[in-house]
């Protein structure tokens, strides 16, 4: 008996430290929403897709993840969606940099077209891209005279997925330039650092760990873009055929298990990649932390500038 009401006394206490846990009313009302919202838009639909891919064997699913054509459409959505991320990455810093630090007119103008992307339905984005860069457009009469196609190539792939994804490197980084302090590139400064010191040792500590959370959500959402690549792309197998589109090709066909085959792989293979960009934003975190502990109170020590 008294083992059953220590039992009850501990379990009691394991309550209340929960409870106090809770700051909020209504917490285990909101959880159960938030799992069951989660459930119907993500957990739901990713388990349908893999219960359907399981209904072929082995070697039918290696046959279909694994033929040429697959392979060639896996090798253009995720280099595509790499190099435009990385292009937004050093590209959406500069532009954050730009309307955070300096004042020019129609500032807000550009601001707001930052957003643009967000806004435009994809199919539109992908029209106009297609006419800006088509052999007889704006950029792209002068393109082919160099000897460069830009639309219906790999290229023009790569344009639309940078387009569609340099707001969240831009919006990820802002709001960290705007709460940096402008004292401390000025104390820096003060103690001999050149720019170059200053950036490296000062800003970009700051705003890494934002500037790879916006790299990581440009990525992601280029490895699942349709509408805006399947106008520029010219969608010719084996050469300009973007994943997503053999996905709704084999669904036209009534291939669906072929269809829920080669979207598995695709969402193995975004988790896998996505895994070591959240660890470096977490390693990129914890380092600035240290580095703000190791530095309370002391002076920063920098080299002098050389003139």
């Amino acid at each position: 008996m008294a083992e059953v009401q220590g039992a009850g006394c501990e379990d009691g206490a394991l309550m209340a430290v929960f409870k106090k846990r809770s700051v909020l009313p209504g917490f285990g009302l909101a959880l159960g929403f938030t799992l069951l919202y989660l459930s119907l838009l993500v957990l739901i639909p990713l388990a349908a897709t893999f219960l359907k891919a399981s209904e072929l064997s082995w070697s039918q699913f290696w046959h279909i993840v694994a033929s040429r054509r697959a392979v060639a459409s896996y090798r253009l959505t995720f280099g595509a969606s790499l190099i435009a991320a990385s292009v937004n990455l050093v590209f959406g810093v500069l532009v954050a940099w730009v309307l955070v630090r300096y004042t020019f007119p129609g500032k807000r103008i550009f601001d707001s077209l930052v957003d643009l992307p967000f806004a435009l339905p994809t199919a539109v984005a992908g029209i106009a891209l297609t006419t800006i860069y088509a052999p007889n457009g704006w950029l792209g009469r002068p393109l082919a005279a160099l000897g460069i196609q830009s639309a219906y190539s790999a290229l023009g792939v790569t344009i639309a997925l940078t387009f569609i994804g340099l707001p969240f490197v831009v919006r990820s980084v802002q709001p960290v330039l705007q709460d940096l302090d402008k004292e401390l590139e000025e104390a820096a400064a003060s103690l001999g650092a050149n720019r170059w010191q200053t950036f490296s040792r000062v800003v970009l500590p700051t705003i890494l760990p934002a500037a790879l959370a916006g790299f990581a959500m440009a990525f992601a959402r280029a490895v699942g873009e349709y509408g805006s690549v399947v106008f520029i792309a010219g969608n010719m197998p084996m050469k300009t055929e973007i994943t997503p589109l053999l996905i709704i090709t084999k669904l036209d066909q009534y291939d669906y298990k072929g269809a829920t085959a080669i979207a598995v792989v695709m969402l193995v293979v975004s988790l896998v990649m996505l895994l070591p960009i959240n660890l470096l934003q977490k390693w990129s975190s914890s380092r600035e932390e240290k580095n703000e502990e190791s530095n309370d109170g002391a002076p920063v020590e920098l080299a002098p500038a050389t003139l």
